[in-house]
């Protein structure tokens, strides 16, 4: 009777609806007979910026040119966002293909910093202005810590992001029994953690991963590999540690010859020389490779590929000229090492993440089942490692970019897009520089009237040793003439460190596409996997199919309870009032 009573209800609710529609008692409707609405929907007020330049540096300069906007502008702008989020209604569909970009280092601090440098490319004051992925309607948080770290890793992170379940830092892919180097509980594949590449294979999708850094690294590796120790790149890594290269496997040959590595349909990044055995000189260096194994795995890789129509480039040239109607696996290896920074592109002849996102698609979404692609934009990271300010936010606009590109090549309808970061970096943005001042330079005065920066780090090599004065004692430099200008300059740092730390700050996620309105919220990083797994009907957690179908047998099964005469009645109550 519970289940016909519900039905019922369900019934008249649906009467009151279609009644409601007759009389045309519509709130939106309401809401725009209003002047400020009409203004909002007819003015193109909005101040709408060019595009980015080049990423070329910027001038030096104190303060670029802005608007001073006044109440309407504001109201307006308010305004004009509420009714966009009433307008915007959440995608309940099975999300076909699934991207997920993951910014290294890409802190909410470092999305504020490039939104500005951002506009002040474009000769604006920058505050203003936005990121591409910024717009994606959806946001939440997410706490990066893991199981014994109260700050992240990229090896530990990914294994939450990818795994949907955290680990220990150092470690990729594997539980909390793994501790760092056990090479021992690395071998036990009860203490394996399968990533999202798997479940997407598993379910006759095809998979991919593009990196700027070597494709042996932290962050991509936690897509295919499990490892107790995150440099175990190469056989020699783990001789180093005192273990067996032939049982305790290196990231390297887990990509190659085992699952799912060896199915993955397109590889593209850096780190050749983790392939190569040394007594094959790397083609770009020529110098030796790393492996001491004797293998050569991209040969290998070569050879699995002949009759599979794969196809192996090392340069942003090949990579320009290959034939993805006619191509089902690639793997790229541009570089020995990481690629380069952006402004090195040309020189190094290593492709942008954009170039190699346009690639992915094409021959990913050739699949009629759908794709996972993982992007990671690496080099945000390295350059904060370095307290060059910058470089993170040149590396941020380049990844924007991919992104941007990324949205272009897909449908809404039937691609579940994700931008997020591994961990924060303890950069900040200090007070109380004008409106419109130069993101690099000089924000204030500190109390001996020195200047300082608007972006410093907490520690990291860009601390300077104190100078003494006669009327300040010990005390800071003088940075007034310092060349923030520079691609290499180092920003203040607070502590002495040759390497910069990450932050233990939650970061972004940014999502739009196929049941993106999950992410909202604060959500253990862990969970990031979880939503998208739910929105493309992979893995062995819940789907929205398996709901789909649970949901229309419910409804058919109730429907059937009901007998004729209410049913009968039901309909002439509809005829009655809409025909007569």
């Amino acid at each position: 009777m519970s289940q016909l009573r519900v039905n019922f209800y369900t019934i008249f609710l649906t009467l009151f609806i279609l009644i409601g529609s007759k009389v045309n008692i519509n709130a939106h409707s309401l809401g725009e007979s209003t002047n400020i609405a009409r203004d909002i929907e007819d003015d193109t007020w909005m101040h709408k910026g060019g595009n980015v330049g080049d990423g070329s540096i910027i001038e030096k300069r104190n303060v670029f040119p802005h608007q001073v906007e006044d109440q309407s502008f504001w109201i307006k702008s308010a305004q004009t966002m509420l009714l966009s989020k009433l307008k915007h209604k959440p995608i309940e569909t099975e999300a076909k293909n699934t991207i997920m970009f993951l910014g290294d280092g890409l802190s909410l601090t470092t999305v504020t910093a490039a939104r500005i440098f951002k506009g002040q490319l474009d000769n604006q004051s920058g505050e203003e202005g936005s990121l591409y992925f910024e717009s994606f309607p959806n946001l939440a948080l997410s706490k990066t810590f893991c199981s014994d770290s109260q700050v992240a890793d990229s090896a530990c992170s990914a294994t939450a992001y990818l795994g949907g379940s955290k680990g220990n830092i150092k470690t990729i892919g594997v539980t909390v029994k793994v501790l760092q180097g056990d090479c021992v509980a690395q071998q036990n594949p009860a203490n394996h953690v399968s990533s999202i590449v798997s479940w997407a294979q598993a379910a006759g999708k095809s998979t991919g991963i593009i990196t700027n850094t070597r494709i042996t690294h932290a962050s991509p590796a936690g897509t295919y590999a499990h490892t107790s120790d995150r440099d175990y790149e190469y056989d020699g890594k783990v001789v180093d540690d005192g273990n067996d290269p032939e049982t305790c496997h290196d990231i390297a040959r887990q990509l190659i010859l085992s699952s799912p590595g060896d199915k993955i349909n397109v590889i593209l990044g850096g780190g050749r020389s983790a392939f190569l055995p040394t007594t094959v000189n790397d083609p770009e260096t020529e110098k030796p490779g790393y492996r001491t194994d004797n293998r050569n795995l991209i040969q290998i890789w070569e050879e699995k590929m002949a009759n599979k129509s794969g196809k192996y480039i090392t340069s942003a040239k090949a990579l320009k000229e290959i034939d993805t109607k006619n191509t089902d696996y690639l793997l790229g290896l541009f570089s020995s090492d990481h690629l380069a920074y952006k402004e090195n592109y040309a020189e190094t002849d290593d492709p942008s993440l954009t170039e190699m996102v346009e690639v992915a698609i094409k021959i990913l979404s050739k699949n009629p089942k759908g794709y996972f692609l993982f992007v990671e934009g690496g080099r945000i990271d390295h350059a904060h490692h370095e307290n060059e300010a910058q470089r993170a936010l040149i590396e941020t606009i380049e990844f924007d970019e991919a992104i941007k590109t990324a949205d272009s090549r897909t449908n809404d309808e039937d691609t579940l897009i994700v931008v997020t970061a591994d961990h924060s970096h303890v950069m900040t943005i200090n007070g109380y520089a004008q409106r419109g001042s130069d993101i690099l330079n000089v924000a204030h005065h500190d109390s001996f009237d020195k200047p300082y920066a608007t972006l410093s780090y907490a520690n990291g090599p860009g601390y300077r040793q104190p100078v003494y004065s006669s009327t300040d004692g010990c005390g800071r430099g003088d940075i007034s003439n310092d060349p923030f200008d520079d691609l290499n300059y180092k920003q203040e740092a607070m502590v002495k460190l040759s390497s910069e730390t990450h932050g233990g700050d939650d970061v972004g996620i940014f999502a739009k596409g196929p049941w993106a309105h999950l992410y909202s919220g604060i959500q253990e990083q862990s969970y990031i996997p979880h939503v998208m797994a739910y929105a493309s009907c992979i893995g062995n957690g819940i789907k929205y199919c398996d709901d789909k179908k649970d949901k229309t047998d419910n409804s058919f099964g109730v429907s059937i309870l009901l007998g004729s005469s209410q049913i009968s009645l039901i309909l002439s109550l509809v005829v009655f009032y809409f025909f007569g």
